[in-house]
């Protein structure tokens, strides 16, 4: 496995990092303004989970190496995601 396609799986998991945080907020945020809130958790929570597991699986080619690689980048794309939510929330509280 060379370092190129291990920082390729890196930035994969980070982008699917982002995805699933991302819609995780999305889903948060609209909870309170729906009228199936059950219904919009468990489809979001399915939908985010079969695509980053799907995913997690194709890119690791059955290779541990790829697996850790993309865990590492799904974990920086959680941090990316929650830095501006977090400032968007501060924010919102503090006037």
């Amino acid at each position: 496995m060379t370092a190129q396609a291990l920082l390729a799986r890196a930035l994969a998991g980070a982008a699917l990092g982002g995805f699933f945080y991302l819609g995780l907020w999305l889903t948060v945020r609209e909870i309170s303004v729906t009228r199936h809130p059950v219904l919009l958790t468990l489809t979001s929570f399915w939908i985010r989970t079969l695509v980053v597991l799907g995913s997690f699986l194709y890119l690791m080619q059955g290779h541990w190496q790829s697996a850790v690689a993309c865990l590492l980048g799904f974990v920086a794309g959680r941090v990316v995601v929650s830095i501006p939510i977090r400032a968007q929330t501060m924010r919102g509280k503090c006037p």
